[in-house]
């Protein structure tokens, strides 16, 4: 090798460096059911919110620090200038809390809590503004908005949604066979909320009245008004939960828990309209039985989609063609039960799965070019564990 290309090879080596993080750790958070009440009536065996420290050559996560709340912080948004972490309290009030990052240890600080607009708040994100958070009200079947203050408190809600419609049956139109997922088709559930990527429409999807609702969003007043449509349907009894925006802004994921299934869609961000063009199921061709889905995420390279199989326990994975249908391509054991959400870290190297009922977070290394999950051996102990965000 001469000189040049020892040079270049040098220059390579150490962006491939720089990728990686040049092997400084990385904090994330972890928040958990931490109250006598936790999920499905069970009891939460969590602290509160967790700070670790992630090695970016092993994945490896050290616990750093716990914030200690037993108001069930199960989902967790952290804003553009990571100076401050949001919490979704998922109790029968239900309430959002506000924290403070400090920039040097990474400890949060309460600055205060505002009500969520209903009770069992399951979920929440930021707006691509940074001037409110957007909250999906499992148990009250109502979606709502608070502004973000100067400050970095929440302020009490400016807009809440009540979803109503007709609800779905008990058991889903495309669940596998032999199926008994009877979940929330009982009344509405709103179980999820986000904005578009562009920030003009907010996506809701209430997996009691299967349906994703479609608001327009006034990022001056923080108001919804409903679309045209007001919503894109799903099968009867499938259940919507959660979904992700494609980084191309233009394919939508809509994860079904009932049905175990992934709807792909077109989306006409001009229109804030949805339309399908595939239907996938996330198990295999010859499972048979019951399953709950809880988490889909796409890969930061835009080439992959993850989801989340419960009771079934695995996360599958499925190659993103061309014009962003899926094609089934494996599925990883979660080595744990009952997988309530997972993450990508940033660098894309590894996956961490939140195991709510083993009472740990398992942690698998990621092929880029295949998608492959290969379990690394480590297990992080935490209680009841719901949702990890990377600072």
């Amino acid at each position: 090798m001469n000189r040049r290309q020892f040079t270049k090879s040098a220059a390579v080596m150490a962006g491939a460096s720089l990728l990686r993080g040049a092997g400084k750790p990385m904090r994330a958070y972890v928040g958990t059911y931490s109250s006598p009440q936790g999920p499905e009536g069970s009891k939460g065996r969590g602290s509160g919110i967790y700070l670790f420290e992630m090695d970016p050559t092993s994945g490896a996560l050290t616990q750093r620090s716990v914030y200690k709340d037993g108001s069930n912080p199960s989902w967790i948004a952290l804003n553009r200038t990571r100076t401050c972490l949001y919490a979704a309290d998922e109790t029968e009030t239900g309430a959002v809390s506000a924290f403070s990052i400090d920039s040097g240890s990474g400890e949060l600080t309460l600055l205060n809590r505002a009500s969520s607009g209903g009770a069992g708040p399951a979920h929440l994100s930021i707006h691509p503004l940074g001037k409110h958070v957007l909250v999906a009200n499992y148990a009250g079947g109502t979606v709502a908005v608070l502004p973000i203050l100067e400050d970095g408190k929440v302020g009490e809600p400016v807009d809440i949604q009540k979803h109503s419609g007709t609800l779905g049956p008990a058991n889903a139109a495309s669940g596998p066979k032999g199926s008994f997922a009877i979940s929330g088709h009982d009344k509405p559930h709103a179980h999820m909320i986000e904005s578009d990527p562009m920030g003009h429409f907010v996506l809701a999807a209430d997996l009691g009245l299967d349906e994703i609702f479609i608001y327009k969003f006034d990022t001056a007043s923080g108001k919804l008004s409903a679309n045209n449509p007001a919503s894109f349907k799903l099968p009867p009894g499938d259940g919507p939960r959660h979904f992700a925006f494609h980084t191309n802004r233009h394919w939508f994921y809509s994860l079904q828990e009932e049905s175990s299934t992934l709807v792909v869609c077109d989306y006409d961000s001009a229109k804030g309209v949805l339309k399908e063009k595939q239907k996938i199921s996330t198990l295999p061709k010859d499972f048979a039985g019951t399953d709950f889905t809880s988490e889909v995420v796409i890969s930061p390279d835009g080439r992959f989609v993850y989801a989340a199989n419960r009771l079934h326990d695995t996360i599958a994975w499925f190659a993103i063609d061309s014009d962003g249908r899926l094609s089934w391509t494996g599925e990883e054991w979660t080595r744990g039960d009952y997988p309530r959400s997972f993450t990508i870290d940033p660098s894309g190297d590894f996956l961490y799965s939140c195991n709510q009922r083993s009472d740990a977070i398992a942690c698998f290394r990621r092929d880029k070019k295949t998608g492959i999950l290969a379990f690394t051996g480590q297990y992080t102990a935490v209680g009841t564990p719901a949702i990890m965000r990377f600072l």
